[in-house]
């Protein structure tokens, strides 16, 4: 197969209407009520990229799902990895069962990344993993194992596509010629794919674009494609990359009158949430997305729970990333993080899932609220008085979320409320108390833990 061929199954095929009925949304929108009770998915990136891990003729080129733009790799050099890519370690119900272990509601997969290679059966590309030693529907066996195991399921789609003759603009290095290269007809394929990846594989939780900076893109393209994942996904929840940055904004923000549902804040947690938006923050576990041969700045696992506090207590999801090796084989390390969230998880879980931003701001906890519940997180236990400044309410009782039967004496002094914290801390990483109040609690001011 003459893979420098581009997209011979593509030419001359109609795709799919570019437009379609609008869909109807609003901050009630039943279809987000999962997703915003789950706080924890996984993210996977996986592509040709994880082959070289980072490593072109020699030399580390950083970024590594990024390596073809960054070592400026010509096409007909790039796409020799497809008779490489045989990910015979593979093990997708090992990877879900993992995300289920670590207490993740969810996973979003790359189903083709910047380099334009998918990693699912298109009739529509032979650059896909049906043209590889492998020959085998990765993502029909994710969607097959999230349903065995009880995960919801996101798909990635990059709008950006090195690889596609019609994807403009080129590279500033690529010398392929680009007469005769229609954008259009690059946005015709593009939901002839999402159609595919939409309408095959059952149910599909979560659509996550990304890629969409580039100037060919516009808001009329992105609310095309906003409305084609409603029509053929109805329950579907799409971000908000399916558009252009907002005027004036973040372009991983959600601006008034674009298409998308949520934010995407990215390798960090904004410093007071987003207020008034759902929001889920994407966050590597080392520097990199793909597989990196030579990174090992690992997060400890100490550092990753501290992140997933962190994000519920502003009111946010986080979407935690490992990236396979070219085999498939998750990094030790990644499976030891997420193993050790799960054990955290599995004592404190109640805590993070369906709960809804602090009322408060703390220099000494974080917290997350539950109606008449607010859940105290303390990552540098300190015996002694705890002040809650700012929270209003009548407290019923106070406990040990990891021993229900261990009571936290209650203070109220000059209208502050404090906790008495006992000398040993229940969790040598993050404790958790929970207050029950008489009646859902207030803030003096408002604040974010």
């Amino acid at each position: 197969m003459a893979l420098t061929a581009l997209h011979p199954r593509w030419r001359g095929r109609p795709g799919p209407a570019l437009s379609g009925p609008p869909a109807d949304r609003g901050p009630n929108d039943p279809r987000l009520d999962w997703w915003r009770k789950a706080r924890f998915g996984m993210f996977i990136h996986f592509g040709l990229y994880s082959i070289p891990g980072g490593e072109w003729n020699g030399s580390f080129v950083g970024s590594h799902e990024w390596m073809r733009n960054n070592a400026k790799i010509p096409h007909e050099e790039y796409v020799r990895l497809v008779r490489q890519f045989n990910p015979t370690e593979l093990d997708v119900d090992a990877i879900v069962q993992l995300a289920r272990a670590a207490g993740q509601k969810y996973i979003v997969i790359t189903t083709k990344h910047h380099e334009g290679f998918a990693l699912f059966d298109s009739r529509y590309s032979e650059y896909d993993v049906m043209a590889t030693p492998y020959r085998r529907d990765i993502m029909r066996q994710f969607a097959e194992s999230c349903r065995r195991h009880g995960l919801q399921l996101g798909w990635y789609y990059s709008i950006m596509d090195w690889y596609h003759s019609d994807y403009l603009p080129r590279r500033d290095w690529e010398s392929r010629d680009a007469t005769g290269a229609s954008f259009d007809r690059y946005v015709r394929f593009m939901h002839a794919q999402l159609t595919e990846l939409l309408t095959n594989y059952g149910d599909i939780a979560v659509v996550w674009f990304d890629g969409q900076w580039e100037a060919t893109w516009s808001h009329a393209f992105g609310q095309a494609t906003y409305d084609l994942c409603r029509r053929l996904q109805p329950g579907a929840i799409v971000n908000n990359r399916v558009d252009v940055k907002p005027a004036g904004g973040d372009d991983r923000t959600l601006g008034a009158g674009m298409a998308g549902d949520y934010s995407t804040p990215e390798l960090e947690v904004p410093a007071r949430g987003l207020p008034g938006q759902d929001w889920e923050t994407c966050m590597t576990m080392n520097d990199n997305w793909g597989y990196a041969k030579d990174d090992n700045n690992w997060k400890s696992p100490t550092r990753l729970i501290g992140l997933l506090v962190e994000t519920a207590s502003k009111g946010g999801n986080l979407l935690l990333n490992i990236g396979p090796t070219g085999t498939g084989r998750v990094p030790q390390p990644s499976i030891d993080g997420l193993t050790a969230m799960g054990a955290w998880l599995q004592v404190n879980g109640d805590a993070i899932y369906g709960t809804q931003a602090s009322l408060i701001e703390s220099p000494y906890c974080r917290t997350t609220t539950q109606g008449r519940v607010v859940n105290v997180f303390v990552e540098r236990w300190r015996p002694g008085q705890l002040p809650l400044d700012g929270l209003k309410g009548v407290p019923l009782r106070a406990e040990l979320l990891a021993d229900r039967e261990v009571q936290v004496p209650l203070r109220q002094a000059n209208g502050t409320l404090s906790l008495e914290l006992p000398e040993q801390a229940p969790d040598p990483v993050c404790s958790v108390i929970r207050i029950e109040f008489e009646a859902p609690p207030t803030a003096a001011t408002d604040g974010l833990g």
